[in-house]
């Protein structure tokens, strides 16, 4: 493929058909594809710097059993395989500006898109609500420092401090997303930065306390070696499959933002410096952070805390408080806006063009995410973040694994736009009455055992891989099922 993009906003056809098209959904042209290196760094940023990003590797070193620097060499080779994922799915984006509910329709047909682009919307959902509580967290931190706690009545797990942080922090992402596109990009670009600044800082103050006993506390965690042999393979396998499942609602969308970019180059730059590069940076921060919080600020008793809020918490710094909390509350709206606004926005969109838009969609996603979110210390938090991180992944794998395999191996790179927004049944990806029921199949199997390697106990050596497991065996299904539908490309068309 050739490295600039085509011009194919008026490859829908003269006359789309109207659900299957709106504004938001039509290939963007060239002009409009304005994203360099930076923005696409800090799309994974942002992903990465969340709360709940901190609080999962920070966890992950405690508990793998393992010597931190294999937990440590597991986390940044799962940020290089995410970065070829990516690679891999955004191209078709790059290349004919479309999101991934309309890329859906290739594999899925143009009404079988609706299926996993619900999937990929539902799972977003969950991932917003509990986003939307972690970033609440550190607004209660900034107002329980200026508030007493005689002990209050609490209503699902939280108190009314909590409910006020997290309505308004519900409210705020709503606020940003209401002002467009361009916004929620001036954010991105100003919150992956300024994240970087405070932890550092934080780190710093950490440090200077800690002072000689700090690298003694990374040590101690390092040393970690509880797990032996063959087990503690897998411990590291496990590890790197964990992260990869935290990046998968982003890896399966992640044409809802290689669209905007300029051409393949900047988009490969930036999922490289923010993928991999970011990731070991942000790691190394968490370790350290952790480490000597566990030393200053806890004694050296008791569990070390994983949540950067709660560490916030102890430093008993009232400036220091405000400056992170609010810094916290920005790293965390950022990724929800990445990974759980914007994608679900574009895939209830396509449930109905016509009288769904993408702010229409996104106001959706952010009221059933309040909800979902609300019960999150009640009842969700019960199965733990990492058990929540790999079912959800697990439930999205499939839909990567068909959706590589098709752009890849049975459209040989080449689509056609127009037949993806025309109820034609004699266009290409019709099928039948515009479902692929081969690929549903292939998704239902596979999706099936990526799940029961998350939760069923004979499995459970496999649990951290599930991921990689359900987009394997998705794509190689979908490959064997479709092995007859493989075309070549049109004539007069580059193929990539």
């Amino acid at each position: 493929m050739t490295d600039a993009v085509l011009n194919t906003h008026s490859d829908v056809g003269s006359d789309p058909h109207p659900t299957l098209h709106n504004d938001d959904l039509a290939p963007l042209p060239a002009a409009q594809r304005r994203w360099g290196p930076f923005p696409i760094f800090n799309v994974w940023t942002n992903d990465v710097q969340s709360l709940a990003g901190y609080t999962l590797a920070a966890s992950l070193f405690i508990t793998a059993g393992i010597n931190g620097w294999w937990v440590f060499a597991a986390i940044v080779l799962s940020g290089a395989f995410v970065n070829l994922l990516v690679n891999l799915s955004g191209t078709p984006s790059v290349r004919y500006g479309i999101p991934y509910a309309v890329m859906a329709r290739a594999s899925m047909g143009v009404r079988g898109a609706r299926f996993p682009a619900l999937v990929r919307g539902v799972v977003g959902i969950f991932w917003y609500g509990a986003q939307t509580y972690f970033a609440s967290t550190a607004v209660a931190l900034a107002i329980n420092a200026f508030v007493a706690d005689p002990g209050r009545a609490t209503f699902l797990g939280m108190d009314w401090v909590d409910w006020l942080s997290y309505t308004v922090v519900a409210v705020l992402q709503i606020a940003l997303f209401a002002r467009g596109i361009v916004w929620i990009e001036r954010f991105l670009n100003f919150a992956g930065p300024a994240v970087y600044v405070v932890m550092i800082a934080l780190l710093a103050v950490i440090w200077v306390q800690a002072g000689d006993q700090l690298l003694p506390a990374v040590g101690a965690i390092f040393d970690n070696t509880e797990v032996q042999g063959w087990a503690a393979v897998g411990a590291f396998v496990g590890v790197m499959g964990t992260m990869i499942a935290y990046f998968s609602a982003v890896v399966v969308n992640y044409g809802d933002f290689a669209r905007f970019a300029r051409d393949e180059r900047s988009m490969r730059i930036g999922n490289f410096t923010g993928l991999p590069v970011s990731l070991a940076l942000f790691t190394f921060l968490s370790l350290f952070i952790t480490a000597g919080a566990f030393i200053v600020l806890q004694n050296g008793q008791g569990e070390p805390l994983t949540n950067p809020a709660d560490i916030v918490g102890l430093v008993g710094n009232p400036v220091l408080t405000i400056i992170a909390a609010v810094t916290f509350v920005v790293a965390t709206i950022g990724i929800n806006l990445v990974a759980n606004f914007i994608p679900p926005a574009y895939d209830l969109a396509n449930l109905a063009p016509s009288r769904i838009s993408f702010r229409t969609g996104g106001l959706l996603t952010a009221a059933a995410g309040f909800v979902i979110g609300g019960l999150w210390v009640a009842m969700i938090d019960e199965i733990g973040l990492p058990t929540f991180v790999d079912t959800l992944g697990a439930l999205l794998a499939p839909l990567y694994g068909v959706l590589i395999a098709d752009y890849y191996i049975i459209q040989r790179r080449s689509v056609r736009v127009a037949e993806l927004f025309t109820m034609d049944p004699d266009a290409r990806y019709h099928y039948r009455h515009g479902w692929n029921v081969r690929a549903l199949v292939a998704i239902g199997l596979a999706g099936t055992f990526s799940l029961a390697a998350v939760w069923v106990p004979a499995l459970a050596d496999l649990s951290g891989i599930a991921w990689v497991i359900g987009a394997a065996l998705g794509g190689a299904l979908y490959t064997a099922l479709l092995w007859h539908h493989r075309t070549a490309a049109p004539a007069g068309e580059t193929n990539g």
